[in-house]
């Protein structure tokens, strides 16, 4: 049997229409959801042409219909496509090497995490965990990774084994308190949270771990400054970029922290209504009608003020 082939690169611009005329006589009449379209070619290719202008040849022959785009787009456009991809590929590679932390894999680690600090509406929650090397398969198995690419029904179903067997200390700094408190700093923020339940988590029990790891947000000098005049500090902190991906006790908090912010947004959307997350025109859009059906005010009780989106509310009621 003969090998099948996959190639797939991004299309410029000025060449979708010529390759949808090309492929239109061997047009299927079903496409995969994002595509613009799908073609059999007859001689044991398939070509998809996706909404985000990526194209992918799958099948015996993909490397002739390939060939020819790739010299149509040197031609036309002067791009090295086998430059690219291959450019790519040692990327894609040099990412995976980076997460790949071997420090983190088959040790008992201690590790924190927050959620809620790009979101106009709703808490901040931080959250510590203690994984030992023997709770590993579990999470494993579980299905445990960065709360980021776990769906929201996903966290919902599994944060509650989770939290039964993991040892964990959590925090959750509601809009009222935040904007009493006039907090600017998010890093600042970030960091006192992030020592608060590490401090309470180390003080439950005389854990034996490897490392505590904290995903680096901002340079660890940096940190401690932020976090000096606190009286109880845990320093020995090993701080990593991508951490939730590299360490379970970090993914753990994620998903942990993930579940109390969604817990605490279900339970304001009984008053307000469905509250949208993130700070995009939606939010600005909501908390207009919030301020115009309580009062601006109200606002207070379930956003964090000093986002740029409070001006723009301010904006839309006008």
């Amino acid at each position: 049997m003969a090998n099948q082939q996959t190639f797939v690169f991004k299309v410029s611009d000025n060449l979708k229409d010529e390759i949808i005329e090309h492929y239109k006589d061997t047009t299927r009449e079903k496409k995969p959801p994002y595509s613009v379209f799908q073609a059999d070619d007859g001689a044991g290719t398939v070509v998809t042409l996706y909404e985000s202008g990526k194209i992918m040849f799958q099948g015996i022959s993909a490397d002739i219909d390939y060939s020819w785009w790739r010299d149509r787009e040197r031609h036309l456009n002067s791009r090295n496509v086998d430059a690219e991809i291959d450019a790519k590929k040692k990327k894609d590679e040099k990412k995976k090497e980076a997460l790949d932390d071997p420090r983190f894999k088959h040790v008992s680690t201690i590790g924190s995490d927050e959620v809620g600090t790009g979101d106009y509406f709703g808490p901040i929650v931080v959250t510590a965990t203690y994984v030992s090397k023997e709770n590993i398969s579990f999470l494993n198995e579980l299905g445990v990774k960065d709360s980021k690419k776990l769906t929201d029904e996903k966290i919902l179903e599994i944060a509650p084994t989770i939290s039964k067997k993991i040892p964990f200390a959590s925090y959750t700094l509601n809009p009222d308190d935040y904007n009493k408190e006039g907090l600017t700093n998010m890093n600042q923020i970030k960091a006192i949270l992030h020592n608060k339940v590490l401090v309470s988590l180390t003080k439950k029990d005389n854990f034996d771990y490897s490392y505590i790891v904290v995903d680096q947000f901002v340079y660890p000098k940096k940190y401690f400054e932020h976090i000096y005049r606190i009286p109880e500090k845990v320093t020995n902190i090993t701080f990593t970029t991508k951490a939730e991906d590299k360490c379970y006790s970090v993914a753990c908090a994620s998903i942990i922290s993930r579940y109390i912010f969604l817990k605490k947004m279900e339970e304001l959307s009984k008053t307000y209504g469905t509250i949208p997350k993130g700070a995009g025109p939606i939010v600005d859009e909501f908390g207009k009608e919030i301020a115009k059906k309580y009062g601006f005010d109200e606002l207070k009780k379930i956003a964090k003020l000093n986002f740029k989106n409070t001006d723009k509310i301010k904006e839309l009621l006008k």
